[in-house]
């Protein structure tokens, strides 16, 4: 049974993303245009479970598939859409998880979602306190119930990401 664990803001998460994301590219090459650290441990000084949320954007999507066996001898595990329509997913670690893995399409509205979700939390430290504090409780209320403290989570997350691509969209203007 997986332990929901948030812990305070670790100065490597960085390298851990740098390290994989080099992996990545090696394994995808050219389908690859991006890769982007995503998620709460990109976010310096955020409270977050220690499991580093990674965004490649690649061309064409359908062809990710095909890399499905080389994902698995580098430790990831396919999960294909799980859930999300247009992305493909992966998980490294098993119970004990280190990376996640989000593969968008080029133009995929959820590459902004997730760009403006971090970018806004970077830029609002009122904002990323409150969310890392919620998390901290909730990880400490639901230790084994991961569903719970995503459940816990969702509001806030929505309020968060309707204010963060409101502000995002007016940074590109």
């Amino acid at each position: 049974m997986r332990k929901v664990e948030v812990r305070s803001y670790n100065e490597k998460w960085p390298l851990l993303f740098v390290e994989e994301r080099e992996k990545l590219k090696l394994l995808f090459g050219n389908e690859i245009i991006d890769i982007h650290h995503i998620g709460s441990t990109s976010v310096p000084g955020l409270k977050a479970k220690p499991i580093i949320d990674m965004m490649p954007v690649v061309k064409d999507i359908d062809l990710v598939d095909q890399y499905n066996q080389e994902m698995q001898a580098i430790g990831y595990e396919p999960q294909g859409e799980n859930g999300i329509p247009g992305r493909r997913y992966f998980q490294k670690g098993g119970d004990n998880r280190s990376h996640h893995v989000h593969i968008y399409q080029v133009g995929s509205y959820d590459i902004e979602r997730h760009l403006a979700f971090r970018d806004y939390l970077h830029r609002h430290p009122d904002v990323k306190k409150s969310y890392g504090d919620l998390k901290e409780r909730l990880a400490q209320q639901f230790p084994y119930d991961i569903a719970s403290y995503i459940n816990g989570k969702e509001r806030l997350v929505q309020e968060i990401e309707e204010k963060a691509l409101d502000w995002y969209k007016k940074l590109e203007m």
